[in-house]
């Protein structure tokens, strides 16, 4: 394709044909402001923030108008600069501007560019305000058309990268509102609780369902022994709300936080993730050697869980009957941890800090419950939701010292903090199942072929004998042509892994906020999983199967991956979904 020049603020740029002026100007170090645009989801030039003057009769929006050869563009002009403020203000004049109360004030995409064009109230345009109830019947999100500004990046994110698409746009004019079917809530759609809608919208009109409040009564109840977990995708974002650069590891301080905060002991989901690879490397073996139903999918994510039980339930044979992590963990906590500590497992508390609003829902499941009817987690909380609770305790983040994990359940191997990574759980589970199968020692423990970004990866892995045919995807759009090609029966394969999440849980929609801007130089989902592979390559430890503390647990209680007790904590069942309810 050839290159064309084009002057923008009077600095001349050479970009490909077909680019835009937006694409145009980020190259020639010049910054259009945005707000509906979000990079490769929402291109559609709807709110006009990023007008310019291209020459042309009218202003232009730079996120979808093609650059051509000699065109001469103005980013800042008086005329420029007016039309976006009048644009902030219109939007303000139907907008609930409760900002100091608001959960995304200071990271909030509105609020900023306010700030940056002396937009103070929105008074100008004040006339008739639309109301609106607060849909939080969910247990995952909150949805608040009150602070919706239409700009349709949360709709473009559950159609196009999740193939979802219970939100949309409804009406039109004054009474447009991102509305679902039959203005049912969420929690009778078949919304899969993600929560990437939540990390697309640039302001506060979704959120995830608050727990931080139920935590602290946990915190407070002197009857309550509080036990906290904390998932690999942890450690590699927390810092960012902080101030720290993205991909930063902050495991130890991380460790040091929780328990200043209080609670009782503080684990690692990791050492779980290692157990879950122990029973699901285990349960592969089985379904190859036995006759069972392949591929077997991995189950770590409930937000594919629950896309698998309500759009593809054909499939819920193939799916590992392996709990998630976290959920393992908690039963594990409840039994023989409670036995170790002479504690009735009722007054045990366990709270799980992950990066997924979906696994709010999963801890909800009647199914997870597996010592005396106890859920195995009882309150879960996001990266946000630990964050804010850290800077309401005072806590001083950066300057912490770096602690370790409680002992007994706080071991894991680097095997474990790749889990959070799409390809993670994959790769964990082959440098398991090789050593299993072949009885030999595994020498290349890095899969190459597994790991980045693409939407689909597949590989064939020779472990002895067999040719282990697998395949990785992430984000269910890209789950939903792995699992069409399966049906027709283009692709075969025996082991699968499948993130919710695009990137896996390091982007998981309970993750740090990043905002459109940082999006057009940053990718989050490369960034932070940069953290947990140099994590993986530092450990001592980097196969699950070495974790002395997984070694222990089999020996002093479950006995062997898959036996009866281990069914009995560290496996479930699932079950087909409707797609709405009336």
């Amino acid at each position: 394709m050839p290159n064309i020049t084009l002057t923008i603020d009077q600095v001349k740029v050479e970009v490909p044909q077909g680019t835009t002026v937006l694409q145009a100007a980020k190259k020639a170090g010049i910054r259009i402001p945005t707000l509906c645009f979000l990079k490769d989801i929402n291109e559609i030039g709807a709110c006009r923030i990023c007008v310019v003057d291209a020459g042309g009769r009218t202003l232009q929006p730079a996120c979808v108008l093609e650059a051509s050869d000699n065109m001469v563009v103005k980013t800042n002009t008086p005329q420029v600069r007016e039309a976006r403020k009048v644009i902030l203000e219109l939007i303000l004049s139907n907008h609930d501007k409760k900002c100091l109360s608001c959960v995304r004030s200071q990271n909030c995409e509105l609020q900023k560019l306010c700030v940056e064009l002396g937009v103070e109230s929105g008074e100008e345009y004040e006339g008739l305000r639309t109301k609106y109830l607060v849909d939080d019947l969910s247990p995952s999100i909150v949805r608040d058309n009150n602070k919706c500004i239409l700009c349709r990046r949360c709709v473009s994110v559950c159609y196009k990268t999740q193939a979802v698409g219970v939100i949309g746009p409804v009406n039109r004019g004054f009474d447009t509102i991102i509305e679902s079917p039959w203005n049912l809530p969420l929690n009778d759609m078949a919304c899969i609780a993600c929560g990437q809608c939540i990390t697309a919208c640039p302001v506060g009109a979704l959120r995830e369902k608050e727990e931080a409040p139920l935590v602290w009564s946990l915190l407070a109840d002197p009857d309550k022994h509080v036990v906290v977990q904390t998932a690999p995708a942890i450690r590699a974002a927390l810092g960012e709300e902080f101030g720290l650069p993205m991909g930063t590891n902050v495991t130890g301080k991380l460790a040091a936080a929780l328990r200043r905060m209080g609670f009782d002991r503080v684990f690692d989901t990791d050492f779980a993730a290692d157990l879950t690879i122990m029973e699901e490397a285990t349960e592969l073996v089985g379904r190859i050697t036995n006759g069972g139903v392949l591929p077997m999918i991995t189950s770590c994510s409930p937000g594919w869980i629950k896309y698998c039980e309500t759009y593809y339930p054909d499939f819920i044979p193939n799916l590992s009957s392996c709990k998630s992590p976290h959920e393992m963990l908690g039963a594990v906590i409840k039994s023989y941890y409670a036995q170790k500590k002479g504690l009735k497992p009722q007054d045990i508390a366990v709270v799980s800090v992950m990066p997924c609003t979906a696994k709010k829902f999963e801890a909800d499941r009647e199914e997870l419950a597996a010592v005396q009817g106890l859920p195995d987690v009882d309150a879960v909380i996001t990266t946000r939701e630990l964050a804010r609770m850290i800077k309401s305790n005072g806590i001083d983040f950066v300057n912490l010292p770096e602690e370790d994990f409680d002992e007994l359940l706080g071991e894991s191997t680097g095997a474990a903090t790749i889990f959070g990574a799409t390809g993670g759980v994959m790769e964990a589970a082959l440098r398991t199942a090789y050593e299993t199968i072949t009885g030999q020692q595994l020498e290349k423990l890095d899969f190459e072929e597994v790991r980045g970004i693409e939407g689909v990866k597949e590989s064939t892995v020779k472990i002895g004998d067999l040719d282990l045919h697998v395949a990785v995807a992430h984000g269910t759009a890209n789950a939903k042509k792995l699992l069409d090609s399966i049906r027709s029966g283009e692709k075969t394969y025996h082991f699968i892994e499948i993130m919710g999440c695009p990137g896996g849980c390091v982007t998981g929609g309970g993750q740090p906020i990043v905002s459109a801007q940082t999006k057009l130089s940053v990718d989050p989902k490369v960034e932070r999983a940069k953290a947990l592979y140099r994590a993986d390559k530092q450990s001592p430890l980097r196969k699950s199967h070495d974790n002395p503390g997984v070694k222990k647990l089999y020996e002093e209680f479950l006995g062997e991956p898959n036996s009866h007790k281990a069914h009995e904590l560290l496996h479930t069942h699932y079950q087909a979904r409707p797609k709405y309810k009336h």
